[in-house]
């Protein structure tokens, strides 16, 4: 919707003054030869303003094996690839953790300041018309209210666990999409919260720098930092996300890169490490996010790799 008002932001306005003109001309009394002259030229035009949303807000695509291969990766880092981990709800948490991307699931009058991701999972799926079931859609809460309720539900067999467990199993290819669509959706949904041209411009290129080959080609270890960034710690576009005002979203760490480093790879490591660094000193002494530290760094050490020069 945003890319369609912004084309016909640009479309109607140039159709209208064209016209405009056209009538000006006839009023005017220019002769046939030049008014059929201004006609080729204004559909010249028009052709040109028709085309040219298609390539300035056309996103890059990947493959379902592509998305598949980062999304085993992503979950490695989130499951460790054990099914166990599937449905579950972390130590020190007041949400649920579902599926390959731990996507946050939230309880019933539930409020955090962290983005609530598996409804937008489950519509995302929905717009394809994926089977879910019948008690389970994009407005769904979670179930349970705590992680001992969950947990009981799993020892028990509950049906209602049993049922969205398989889904979860299912529906992993389902799941790697949304997560590569996010990240792609990632960019403009950043820029669309930056105020200036420099800023802006900023953003874009170091976010282009990790996604694209020098010949303009997606380099797939790039496009997995993003996807997984992404997935690991949003955005960064949220108000709510921030300890003491500052953020740890995939926007603070494009923003914090050095630019002087050449590897762009570490430079985007190193940025997220001291992000999250401040993320842990900013936070809340009861959430004890220190026991994290180590973890997040071996996850962000994934995302260093040598290129050949």
């Amino acid at each position: 919707m945003q890319i369609m008002n912004r084309y016909f932001g640009v479309w109607i306005p140039a159709f209208a003054g064209m016209t405009r003109f056209v009538v000006l001309a006839l009023d005017a009394g220019i002769q046939r030869n030049s008014l059929r002259s201004h006609f080729h030229s204004f559909w010249k035009i028009a052709c040109i303003l028709f085309l040219l949303p298609f390539f300035l807000f056309a996103q890059p695509s990947i493959t379902k094996e592509q998305a598949n291969y980062i999304a085993s990766k992503v979950w490695q880092n989130e499951g460790a690839w054990q099914d166990k981990y599937l449905v579950h709800w972390n130590d020190g948490e007041d949400f649920a953790s579902l599926g390959i991307g731990h996507f946050i699931w939230f309880p019933k009058g539930h409020t955090e300041k962290f983005r609530e991701v598996f409804p937008m999972v489950l519509k995302s799926m929905e717009d394809k018309n994926v089977s879910m079931p019948k008690w389970l859609d994009s407005k769904t809460p979670c179930p349970w209210n705590n992680k001992a309720q969950l947990f009981e539900a799993k020892a028990k067999n509950d049906k209602q666990y049993i049922e969205l467990f398989l889904f979860i199993k299912q529906t992993m290819p389902e799941q790697a999409m949304f997560m590569s669509q996010r990240a792609f959706d990632a960019l403009p949904l950043m820029l669309s919260t930056l105020n200036d041209y420099k800023s802006k411009n900023i953003v874009k290129t170091r976010y282009n720098k990790i996604l694209y080959n020098k010949d303009g080609t997606i380099n797939e270890h790039g496009l997995y930092i993003l996807i997984d960034y992404v997935n690991f710690k949003g955005e960064g576009t949220l108000e709510s996300e921030r300890y003491n005002g500052q953020g740890w979203g995939l926007l603070q760490v494009l923003q914090n890169m050095d630019y002087k480093e050449k590897d762009r790879f570490k430079a985007f490591s190193d940025s997220a490490k001291a992000m999250l660094s401040h993320r842990i000193e900013n936070s809340p002494k009861a959430r004890g996010e220190e026991r994290w530290r180590i973890g997040w760094n071996k996850r962000l050490d994934t995302y260093l790799l040598k290129e050949q020069e």
